[in-house]
């Protein structure tokens, strides 16, 4: 925990200090291009809030990787030790020290920091772009490397292979489930549903009657199984309907006798 605490302050650190020498180098070279320093300092103050924010999501992004790395110690046996990743996060901090010591004896102090800087950008970049990148490739083709990858992809593609036939074989329980509920109820409904179909025969003059019948009948249904037991008995009604042959406006009246009853909602084009 301590070592990960000081890891993350060191490159806390480095960071400020690498920003300061790129903002340092930019800032000369602007000036010995001929731009006045009232342009400089008006160009880098509209600049600062875009580069913090980029400061700000570089060290988010470094910080989970130190905090909570997703590098396996079989697989990279190099870059995930506690010296590699000093190394790697002090790299400004190194390279500014080379600097000035490079920069012993001269005496201008403008050349004496344009050192230091320098120093700072050469060793990020030999590190952060050279060193650390064929460190991966030299320990991506260590055989026990590639063995352990190998191995690790299998083991994930095998967890994954099981995860889905288990979502699979639940669903397929889901639907046997299902299929049995609407046996079970096939057996239930199957009076309720020559009771509506006759309720759906009956004279106008009856009609006040039968939609009471028909909404008791569509009520018991909704107790019994909820809206999938209504829409069920309002299907087998529905075939009985056809097997007399008359089935012009049998889903239109039960549609209309059963609005309001649990979740059932009368189409709205009808």
């Amino acid at each position: 925990m301590m070592t990960r605490q000081i890891l993350k302050l060191t490159h806390i650190v480095s960071t400020v200090w690498f920003m300061a020498c790129i903002g340092f180098i930019l800032v000369l070279a602007l000036h010995q291009a001929g731009f006045r320093w009232w342009f400089i300092f008006s160009l880098s103050g509209h600049s600062v809030l875009v580069l913090f924010l980029l400061i700000s999501l570089y060290l988010f992004a470094l910080f989970r990787g130190i905090g909570e790395s997703q590098q396996i110690e079989v697989e990279h046996p190099l870059t995930t030790t506690s010296y590699y990743m000093g190394l790697y996060v002090a790299a400004p901090l190194l390279g500014g020290l080379a600097g000035t010591l490079a920069m012993i004896g001269v005496s201008h102090p403008i050349r004496f920091l344009l050192g230091v800087a320098m120093g700072t950008l050469g060793t990020t970049f030999i590190v952060w772009v050279v060193v650390d990148p064929v460190a991966g490739l030299v320990e991506m083709l260590l055989p026990t490397s590639r063995k352990h990858r190998l191995e690790r992809l299998a083991q994930v593609e095998a967890e994954r292979r099981a995860r889905q036939e288990k979502r699979e074989q639940l669903l397929a329980e889901a639907f046997a489930r299902e299929e049995q509920e609407r046996q079970r109820w096939q057996q239930h409904l199957r009076p309720h549903a020559e009771k509506l179909a006759a309720l759906l025969a009956s004279d106008a003059k009856d009609i006040s009657l039968a939609e009471r019948e028909a909404v008791h009948l569509g009520a018991n249904a909704w107790r019994v199984g909820g809206l999938s037991c209504m829409r069920q008995l309002r299907d087998m009604t529905v075939a009985l309907r056809k097997e007399t042959g008359d089935e012009s406006t049998a889903s239109d009246h039960i549609a209309e006798w059963w609005d309001g009853i649990g979740n059932w909602r009368r189409p709205s084009l009808q």
